[in-house]
């Protein structure tokens, strides 16, 4: 049973606070490739599909917690290969950043390229259990970023378990809304996948020891979101104002000939 005496003091609630906060972060590349993916199923099944990976991806960090031996381990070098040496870790982290590339590239390619009206309707063929496969190779390797970064931060296991909850019980709430936005606006889907290839780019960059900070990916994500937020608003505005400066060239409003 998890030790719940780091709760008794101010320094546990503290870091419990730190680190659901940035579990919350870390986990909005979670949200968006989650959205993604269930954007593909029929509109009823996407709800369930939502609600499914993200308790998958809860019960898979807590088990990493669990194996917290089993997840350090991964640090230690299996073998080298031209001078780069390579860990478990370094090769899910590989594994999970070609994917994502793979599949944001796939993704931009059939929004831009493929021109076929059956597109545009609700794509019926995605399986669901296909979708919830591909979300669950993901969460391995969201989870195992989350749980080394857990472990940095705090001591207790049992303050790791409580911010894990925190931050999958914030994305349960806020998924289908952030997913619904994403799929009301084309741009913004296209912005959604820009920041997939960017996270798949970092794992790969992880991966082969090149590690760079989150802080500049994110600060960088949420500057291109506050631009596109800032050009929807815009295009918004003046479409409301050719709307509102468009001549009404109805008949009954046709100007009157003189002397009538």
């Amino acid at each position: 049973m998890p030790d719940l005496s780091a709760f008794l003091h101010a320094d546990g609630w503290i870091t419990l606070a730190t680190l659901s906060a940035l579990e919350i972060v870390l986990g909005i590349d979670n949200i968006v490739f989650l959205s993604i993916m269930t954007a593909k199923l029929p509109q009823e099944q996407q709800p369930l599909a939502r609600r499914i990976g993200l308790l998958l991806a809860l019960g898979m960090r807590l088990l990493l917690l669990l194996a917290i031996s089993w997840v350090m381990g991964l640090k230690a070098t299996l073998f080298s290969l031209l001078g780069q040496d390579f860990s478990g870790r370094d090769l899910i982290l590989l594994g999970g950043g070609v994917f994502l590339i793979g599949k944001a590239t796939h993704e931009m390619f059939d929004k831009l390229e493929v021109d076929d009206p059956k597109e545009e309707q609700p794509k019926a063929k995605g399986s669901f259990v296909s979708v919830i496969t591909q979300i669950v190779l993901l969460d391995i390797v969201f989870s195992l970023d989350s749980v080394i970064t857990a472990v940095g931060m705090a001591q207790h296991i049992s303050i790791m378990m409580v911010a894990m909850f925190i931050a999958v019980g914030v994305m349960l709430v806020f998924a289908g809304s952030i997913g619904a936005f994403i799929q009301r606006h084309p741009s913004m889907k296209i912005l959604a996948l820009s920041f997939l290839l960017l996270i798949g780019v970092v794992l790969v960059a992880d991966g082969m020891g090149q590690h760079i900070s989150k802080g500049y990916i994110y600060f960088a994500m949420a500057f291109s979101l506050g631009v596109e937020l800032i050009n929807m608003h815009l295009r918004a505005r003046q479409r409301r104002t050719k709307m509102g400066s468009s001549p009404d060239l109805s008949p009954a409003h046709e100007q009157a000939p003189p002397g009538s």
